[in-house]
């Protein structure tokens, strides 16, 4: 099974990126969404024959590509061959997402999932891709839960700077 990206390109700015002051690292999450149609969240992860991919932070929210796979399982977890990998390739994909939006997922799925350092999210009824992006941001302006305090902190690029130690 293969996947397809397509990517969005985002020119960069036209001063450069220059005359900005120097400020604090905002937060931002890239979270993939499971989906048949880019428009909603409407699918469990096996079956998704999407994943719209997102960088958000408390302010904005960005397209950053879509996933798609010709492959996909049926709702019931079965594979249509033994040993078929459904699961693996579907990971590897979402490799650098922090979380994962699904309605369902199984429990082999999930823990791949984890494994790749993705947090998945189960929610219980469809809903729009912007209504999940504005979800995202409302949780990541006030006090964040335990677990997407984690999340925002993978996505945070470790500092390397020390202090100098005195003789």
């Amino acid at each position: 099974m293969t996947a397809r990206h397509l990517q969005l390109i985002d020119p960069a700015p036209a001063d450069g990126g220059a005359g900005k002051a120097e400020t604090a690292p905002v937060p931002r999450l890239r979270i993939a969404i499971a989906t048949q149609d880019m428009k909603s969240l409407n699918a469990h992860f096996g079956s998704a024959r999407r994943f719209a991919v997102w960088d958000v932070t408390p302010d904005e929210a960005h397209f950053v590509e879509a996933v798609g796979f010709d492959e996909v399982s049926d709702e019931s977890g079965a594979h249509k061959v033994e040993g078929d990998d459904r699961i693996g390739p579907k990971v590897e994909a979402l490799t650098g997402c922090n979380l994962l939006f699904v309605l369902a997922i199984g429990g082999p799925a999930a823990a791949k999932v984890v494994g790749a350092r993705i947090h998945p999210v189960k929610l219980p009824t469809a809903q729009s891709i912007p209504s999940v992006i504005e979800r995202v941001q409302t949780m990541m302006s006030g006090n964040p839960p335990p677990w997407l305090r984690k999340a925002m902190g993978a996505a945070t690029p470790r500092s390397m700077d020390f202090l100098d130690e005195e003789d």
